[in-house]
This record gives C-alpha cells, sequence and structure tokens, in this order.
C-alpha cells in the first residue's frame, strides 16, 4: 500500500536550510512564493525579525548510515529529524529580544516508520512549528526519501517533537516562548490538547525510573536475558550542544542502536526499526558522564517485537550527584528476509513475574496501536 502523502502544512517551504554537521547538504528549487520567504530570512539579522514557519534539511545516505542490507538505521533517521526540530525551535526561542536560549528535547510523539530508506537515496527533513506554550514548542517534522535516479518520493516517517527553552547563562533557568500566531482558531485549540495529553504521559512514566536490566548466567534463546543488551558510552563534546549537554538526537541514535541489537539477537535474521513509542528525556545529560542504554525484549507478536530501551546517566567524576535515568521509550522492530519480505517473530518466553507483567502491558499497547490503526483506515461515510 502506497505510503499517505504528505500534510499541506508540512508542505517544502521555498528555503532550504541545513544544520551543522550534515554533509552533502543540497538546495532546492525556490518555488514563486519562496522570494517572500527569502525576503523573511535575509531580515533576520534583527533579534525581532520574524522568523520562517518551517525549514527543511537534505543529505544523502551514506554506507555508514545504513545496515548490512543497505537499510538505514531508525537512529540515523530520528537524529535528522531532531536536528530539524532544534534549529526551528531554537531560532524561533531566539526570534524576540531577549535573554539567549537554546532548545533542548523534552519529548517525541510516537513516529512510525512507514517505508524504509536505503544507501544513495536523499533524505529530505521538514519541520515546523505547529504550536506553542508559554514554556515549550511543538515541532512537527516529515521525513521524504528520493531516488535520485528516478526522481520517486516517498514519506517515511512523521513525528512530533516537543522543546523548552533554556537560558544561555543558567541552564536551569526555562525561559518564555515568543507566541505563534494560528491561520485558525481550532488550531490553537488542538494544540493545547496535544500539550496537556503529553504533559500527562510524561508524568506517567516517571513510576518506572527504578527499573534496571539486570544481567544473567546461561540464559536460554528466546527469553528475555537471552537477547538483553547494554552499550556503554562516553559523552564526549561532538555530543553536545551549546550549553554542554548531550543533544536529544544522539541519545536517540544510541538508543534505537541498542534495540537493534536487541531484536537482532532474538531473531538472527535483519531487522529493521518499525516504529517508536513516545521517547521521554527525563533529565539532562552533562559532557564527560557516562551513559548505559540497556534495552530487554518485552513483547511480541507474530510479526513485530517490543523493546525496551532506558537510558541511565552515571556522573563518574562528581560525587555530588548519583547515577540517574535520563531517557527511556519502546521501539518496535520487524524481522525482515534477504528479499526484504516479513518474516515470523520467535515468540518471547516471559520467565520472571515482572516479565510477564511487562509482556502483558506490551500486548495491551499493541492491540492498542492495532486498533488505532485498523480505525484509521477505514473509509469515512
Amino acid at each position: 500500500m502506497a505510503p499517505p502523502p504528505p500534510s499541506p502544512s508540512m508542505a517544502p517551504p521555498g528555503l532550504i536550510h541545513s544544520a551543522p554537521g550534515l554533509i552533502d547538504t543540497c538546495a532546492l528549487p525556490l518555488p514563486p512564493a519562496a522570494v517572500t520567504a527569502a525576503a523573511a530570512t535575509a531580515s533576520m539579522s534583527s533579534p525581532a525579525a520574524e522568523t520562517p514557519s518551517a525549514i527543511q534539511i537534505c543529505r544523502i545516505m551514506r554506507p555508514d548510515d545504513a545496515n548490512v542490507a543497505g537499510n538505514v538505521h531508525g537512529g540515523t533517521i530520528l537524529k535528522m529529524i531532531e536536528e530539524a526540530g532544534a534549529i526551528i525551535s531554537t531560532r524561533h526561542c531566539n526570534s524576540q529580544n531577549g535573554e539567549r536560549c537554546v532548545a533542548a528535547l523534552a519529548r517525541v510523539e510516537r513516529t512510525d516508520f512507514l517505508s524504509p530508506m536505503c544507501i544513495g537515496e536523499v533524505a529530505h527533513v521538514s519541520a515546523e512549528i505547529t504550536y506553542t506554550s508559554k514554556h515549550s514548542v511543538e515541532v512537527q517534522v516529515n521525513v521524504m526519501s528520493e531516488n535520485i535516479l528516478t526522481g520517486t518520493k516517498k514519506l517515511t516517517n512523521k513525528a512530533t517533537l516537543w522543546y523548552v527553552p533554556l537560558s544561555l547563562k543558567n541552564v536551569d533557568k526555562v525561559l518564555e516562548v515568543p507566541p505563534v500566531v494560528y491561520s485558525r482558531q481550532e488550531q490553537e485549540e488542538e494544540g493545547r490538547k496535544r500539550y496537556e495529553a503529553q504533559k500527562l504521559e510524561r508524568m506517567e512514566t516517571k513510576w518506572r525510573n527504578g527499573d534496571i536490566v539486570q544481567p544473567a548466567l546461561n540464559p536460554e534463546p528466546n527469553t528475555v536475558s537471552y537477547s538483553q543488551s547494554s552499550l556503554i558510552h562516553l559523552v564526549g563534546p561532538s555530543d553536545c550542544t551549546l550549553h554542554g549537554f548531550v543533544h536529544g538526537g544522539v541519545t536517540m541514535k544510541l538508543m534505537d542502536e541498542v534495540a537493534g541489537i536487541v531484536a537482532a539477537r532474538h531473531c538472527k535474521t535483519n531487522i529493521v526499526t518499525a516504529s517508536v513509542d513516545a521517547i521521554n528525556f527525563h533529565d539532562k545529560i552533562r559532557k564527560g558522564y557516562v551513559i548505559t542504554i540497556s534495552g530487554r525484549m518485552t513483547f511480541t507478536s507474530n510479526k513485530s517485537m517490543e523493546i525496551e530501551v532506558l537510558v541511565d546517566a552515571d556522573p563518574v567524576v562528581d560525587n555530588s550527584q548519583k547515577r540517574y535515568r535520563a531517557a527511556s521509550a519502546f521501539f518496535t522492530y520487524v524481522s525482515l528476509s534477504q528479499e526484504g519480505k516479513s518474516l515470523p517473530v520467535p515468540q518471547l518466553v516471559p520467565e520472571t513475574e515482572d516479565e510477564k507483567k511487562r509482556f502483558e502491558e506490551g500486548k495491551g499497547r499493541y492491540l492498542q496501536m492495532k486498533a488505532k490503526r485498523q480505525g484509521q483506515a477505514e473509509p469515512q461515510a
């Protein structure tokens, strides 16, 4: 089934901006309306100038962006999504006279991988601000893949991210966000509902912050212990923002890598990211900290796997602070044959009471999302 067309509100803007560190950045032809957009951007030397409502970054996918089968890692795409969101939200939060700030990622809503992206294709990442509260910015991002040999384009990802502006002078100070102008009154009301919903969900995830992934000796195949994996990473300057805190995109890329290892160990086949449930960033991670990213299988259906990923930060050179939970999320993977066709997934065997409880919770999330998709697929009268 062909992927749905991108929303008109997310149509590629006339002016193309590139993110720092992105290679092979290309500029797309400007549409007739781009004259106005270009003029607006040219006037941005003034702090109070109006900022564009949308941006786009693009780059070609290279072999080190993909797995052995040539499919681009989900973490690579998540990192590009976060970079685009950080650019537009930081730009917006500094669009008026006042204290300078950098937008920090607080949460990523559920992200579906609608179509795979391959080596040699160009990723077009479009970001648009859709709502602002007093202290947060909602950014919607679309990702299109382009085959530059045939000109074929596909919608591969849609994501919603939430950012908060942190002062450059005091990283613990959250600044106020300049308001946006809505074309319809309903847009503001709908945005406020999304804001309240994500705020509630963030509170509900905090009770899991005490969970840890324990190693096991000689685990049996298809058990949680057999495939669980961890990765330890020392946070360096290249991982961080101007504040000296880890970019959200860097954290998400590492989380996807660990989830992919868990899925591959369980299936022993080629695997790809199918979706990511809401990623919550509970606390900032400083430069020089050691982070441990742990993943464990929580649920399997006939053709998909749910993996919980937990990120713990350890301030090894700071005795005044203890190890803490920095981020958490659920990733869904599917198993593919060498021809790229979906394969059955070996069924997970939960052993302990906690594993059985997590399995039932994962089953509930799976059935809920399945029902939601079926409801969206039903034709409207």
